[in-house]
């Protein structure tokens, strides 16, 4: 088991390079496309980092925004933030122009850091971002924005040691929104130290820990901090290519892994896969969907490793639950539906409506208190009372907790849809659909699919006499939202089924699709 001496000294996100470069400074902290930066020079990028957004101007808990594939300047940019008490907001970057500039927005960022691949993106909507005084170019090259190296390099390397609070938001993660517009999660720095000291199975001094989820998602970001509190190397991917880990696992000797079931699926149909020395693994650790079963049992079979299972949300801070190892075994073989006990320090309760626990064994809304708990959302307080009720913030996910206190999670309460990781709300897709001049009504719906979990489908009534195919409706969806949320499928029908106060039906118009499955979610 790992003891990183002194680790009691880390009492904000900021501290945990503080620490290192004080007791393992030329350790290395992370490996990218040939580079190697120790933790001595991580924290002296984020004091630069800190020292700039200080003589910039920004005030305590002011708002900075970053959109680019994963770059160690992420880290610098989050390290260096905290230090001088500014939230960091990553940007999904998948999202159409449109919802990127709706998050700065209403974040109300005031400097924008962003990569090559997004220039002409921010160039499209930069006369929409009133309050960005400052964008900077990540890569250079730029001949409007300030180049993101010479920026750094002009601050001073010492720490400005400015006073945080814990409870202080440390970023701040938008997820999908349910009235089509994505909501900010502010995380606190107290939260996200209790998810990183939870237990994610032995950690080794010796460990190297692969990083190569999206950074803008807390699967990303979460599982980077969690190593870098441990002090550890992490590999660090720019996209998560199956190609790429499968050289870089015995390149590198990785010993731990965060993934989605889907990368797991896309890794064990790689050719390379067959030809792989997986010898270095020790744990990989899945969620943000629900995986199949025959998928873990092949992943466990082709990788030689443990596999665990968590289960959380962006406003959970993360893993709120963790199956271990031992509980993917075939003799308990109704425990791989499970998605584990709740982690230290997490309580967790199932509900009926009125906020009543139901009986071991049935079905409610789970709902969970603990430290990792979001502080709210950023600007929303009818959408925080609604989701923290006391002191328990609730899921939207429907499950039940069997005997041993293991969750199972059965449904969605929220309509939310997970294809590949991704949260997708039908709201958003609904209000791209709309728009388009031959639709008299739409639902989108979550159907199975057996690469990324859930596919979204719409269902579409027409209006009278309006002629148009599935794909032009795709391609109109396209440009208004990002490809990941774009119906893969589209069905037309003559009406939608509704209840008397017009509410849509949606439980009738998935069952054809979900029938013969055990659960309601893939």
């Amino acid at each position: 088991m790992l003891k990183v001496e002194g680790i009691a000294d880390i009492a904000a996100v900021g501290d945990v390079t503080r620490h290192h470069a004080r007791t393992r400074p030329d350790r290395v902290a992370i490996h990218f496309e040939g580079r190697r930066i120790t933790f001595g020079e991580l924290d002296r990028r984020a004091n630069q980092v800190a020292n700039g957004l200080l003589s910039e101007g920004l005030r305590p808990q002011a708002r900075i925004a970053f959109l680019s594939k994963n770059v160690p300047a992420f880290f610098e940019l989050w390290f260096g933030a905290v230090k001088a008490d500014v939230i960091l907001v990553p940007i999904n970057f998948r999202l159409a122009p449109p919802e990127v500039a709706y998050v700065i927005a209403d974040a109300g960022a005031e400097v924008l850091f962003v990569g090559a691949d997004f220039y002409p993106l921010v160039e499209k909507v930069a006369h929409e971002l009133k309050s960005v005084r400052r964008i900077i170019a990540l890569d250079g090259a730029h001949g409007s924005w300030a180049s993101y190296s010479d920026w750094v390099a002009s601050q001073p390397a010492s720490d400005p040691g400015v006073r945080i609070a814990p409870g202080h938001c440390a970023i701040q993660m938008y997820t999908s929104g349910t009235t089509g517009h994505p909501k900010g999660a502010q995380l606190s720095h107290s939260g996200l130290l209790a998810l990183v000291t939870g237990a994610f199975g032995d950690w080794h001094d010796q460990d190297v820990s692969l990083v190569c989820m999206p950074l803008f998602h807390i699967g990303g970001s979460g599982w980077a901090l969690i190593g870098f509190h441990r002090g550890i190397e992490t590999v660090l991917l720019r996209d998560p290519d199956p190609g790429a880990i499968l050289r870089l696992i015995p390149e590198h000797r990785i010993t731990k892994a965060f993934m989605v079931p889907a990368l797991l699926l896309f890794i064990l149909q790689n050719p390379q896969c067959k030809t792989t020395d997986f010898s270095s693994l020790e744990l990989i650790v899945y969620g943000a969907s629900p995986a199949p079963v025959d998928l873990v049992r092949n992943a466990i079979k082709v990788f030689g490793c443990g596999l665990a299972q968590v289960y959380g949300l962006t406003e959970t801070s993360g893993a709120i639950t963790y199956l271990p190892p031992e509980d993917h075994d075939e003799k308990v073989p109704d425990r791989l539906k499970s998605c584990g006990k709740p982690l230290t320090g997490i309580e967790m309760r199932v509900v009926d409506a009125g906020g009543k626990d139901v009986p071991t064994g049935e079905v409610g809304e789970i709902i969970t208190r603990s430290p990792q708990n979001m502080m709210g959302y950023w600007n929303q307080p009818e959408a925080t009372r609604r989701a923290i009720r006391g002191d328990w913030f609730h899921t939207g996910d429907a499950g039940y907790l069997d005997r041993d206190g293991y969750v199972y999670i059965y449904d969605r309460v929220k309509d939310m849809i997970i294809s590949g990781g991704e949260n997708i709300y039908p709201a958003e897709v609904e209000s791209a659909l709309f728009g388009h001049p031959a639709i008299a009504d739409v639902a989108v719906i979550g159907v199975p699919d057996d690469t990324w979990g859930e596919a979204v489908k719409a269902i579409v009534v027409k209006k009278p006499g309006a002629e148009v195919t599935p794909d032009e409706l795709v391609s109109f969806a396209r440009e208004r939202i990002a490809g990941y949320k774009v119906p893969s499928s589209i069905d037309f029908v003559a009406a939608l089924p509704r209840t008397p106060t017009g509410k849509i039906l949606k439980r009738e118009l998935r069952k054809p699709f979900w029938a013969g499955q055990e659960r309601q979610v893939h």
